[in-house]
């Protein structure tokens, strides 16, 4: 005991570097991204202690692992009736090669992947910020009938927070039953709202607690999605959280973000997104019915297919999809996302695109709301710049928008970054559309936020600080990380 105690940091310091060689040994057979792998290395060796919780917070992996599990919710008799129903729609393929040319690869991609049908049978209205997004749902929430459920990243009980989850009770007292999963890092709800929540009937969960977790790894693995079904015929999804950060008659900065609002067959994919999501948090049993999945009697014809990735997924989803559809552009690639943090695949795609003559444009805030993720996200530009991407810092606020819009046929909106956490590691879900009429609205708002943003010049950007560069360096190393 004496020895102990006089060599007590001794013993901490071998202990510690014990525990980061084991985990570096871990790191290396995970076969990671090699510049994620040298990330943790590095953090795990130079950084004693510190290493090992940057480890313990961000490096579990698991993707395929039971714990994340749908079987319970997709063995259900009625859920697999639906995905036999919604596979008649993915038979419409051929209809709609001719306008889609080479880009019917992401259809069949996706179906392979996650069996994520086509559905053809929708209307979508484009939402171009948080104003106008919150106007609608608080109007269809106060029509809701039978059910409303809300899974989301961010719900904070301020100004818009408090409005929407009043309107919620009201609608619980005439008999709709309400359903929220939050995530528990993002969202932040009071005590005596969660009280309130609980009394007047609504039932909420939320996704993975940090502090009274099971498992490791608990900033990592975060429900990142924005979905929103109502009476299982309409859904919301994009980038809008509900804060008063979204809320520009309510915010110091003005928040740009894009959502849709779903009426339709692609719905129903939504809703067993939910329903896989409501299954793991409640951690509970959910008798499904078919009053969940009422029929679309509308008159919409657009092309809307649903794609969500997470650990719960074999593969990487929507940034397989994102990789797809740039490697088969032929004439425009508009991008906006607010964190551009991406692996090598998608930075060699749209080199390769920009330098075979494919207009790419792409949108990233001047000023981030993450002062890592703006220096990592600045420390990509240059090699953009180089291979002719055009790149514009957005100056009127903050964009938060996650947008693509390729070759006028094929738009994608939804809540995934173009980073690595999205890509790899959170809960996301975008919705796919494939349709003329849609891509050219989206492509006026995205040349609308051009009038409000900064083209970058290559030399100027070039002949940068090298002070700025270091610190953009540091922070590119640390971005497969954030």
């Amino acid at each position: 005991m004496e020895f102990i105690k006089n060599h007590i940091w001794q013993i901490i310091i071998v202990l510690n570097y014990v525990l980061a060689l084991s985990a570096v040994v871990t790191v290396l057979f995970k076969r990671l991204n090699p510049t994620k792998t040298l990330s943790y290395i590095i953090v795990l060796l130079v950084f004693p202690f510190v290493g090992l919780l940057v480890y313990y917070l961000f490096g579990q992996e698991y993707r395929k692992s039971k714990i994340f599990s749908r079987k319970n919710v997709l063995n259900q008799s009625i859920v697999k009736r639906i995905q036999q129903e919604l596979e008649l729609d993915t038979k419409t393929i051929n209809k709609v090669d001719d306008l889609l040319d080479e880009k019917s690869k992401l259809i069949r991609l996706l179906y392979n992947n996650e069996k994520s049908k086509l559905t053809v049978d929708n209307e979508v209205n484009l939402i171009k910020d948080g104003d106008e997004k919150f106007k609608l749902l608080l109007d269809d929430i106060k029509k809701a009938e039978h059910h409303i459920h809300l899974e989301y990243f961010i719900i904070k009980d301020d100004k818009i927070g408090t409005l929407i989850i009043d309107a919620l009770c009201d609608k619980v007292k005439e008999g709709v039953v309400v359903r929220i999963v939050i995530d528990d890092v993002g969202s932040s709800i009071t005590s005596k709202m969660k009280k309130k929540i609980k009394d007047c009937g609504i039932e909420m969960y939320s996704f993975m607690p940090v502090l009274f977790s099971k498992f490791t790894g608990q900033m990592n693995y975060r429900d990142h999605r924005k979905i929103i079904v109502i009476d299982g015929k309409i859904g919301y999804v994009g980038g809008i959280n509900i804060s008063d950060n979204y809320v520009n008659a309510n915010n110091n900065r003005y928040w740009r973000d894009t959502h849709i609002r779903i009426v339709g067959e692609a719905v129903k994919p939504l809703q067993i997104l939910f329903f896989t999501t409501w299954d793991f948090a409640s951690d509970g049993e959910i008798k499904i019915s078919k009053d969940y999945f009422p029929s679309y009697n509308g008159k919409g014809k657009m092309p809307v297919q649903i794609a969500a990735s997470g650990p719960d997924t074999d593969w990487s989803n929507i940034m397989e999809a994102i990789f797809v559809a740039i490697t088969n552009a032929e004439e425009c690639i508009y991008i906006t996302t607010p964190y551009f943090i991406p692996n090598d695949e998608i930075i060699t795609a749209l080199q390769v695109a920009a330098r075979s003559n494919v207009e790419v444009k792409l949108i990233v805030p001047k000023k981030s709301d993450s002062w890592v993720a703006e220096y990592a996200t600045n420390s990509y530009i240059e090699q953009l710049l180089e291979a002719g991407v055009e790149v514009y810092q957005y100056t009127k606020g903050f964009v938060h928008s996650k947008t693509m819009v390729v070759d006028d046929v094929f738009a994608s909106v939804g809540t995934a970054n173009m980073d690595y956490r999205s890509f790899n590691i959170n809960f996301e879900v975008n919705a796919l559309m494939y349709n003329k009429d849609f891509c050219t609205q989206l492509t006026e708002l995205f040349n609308a936020d051009l009038k409000d943003s900064e083209k970058l010049d290559y030399q100027k950007w070039k002949n940068r600080s090298k002070g700025t560069k270091t610190v953009e360096a540091i922070a590119r190393l640390a971005a497969p990380l954030l």
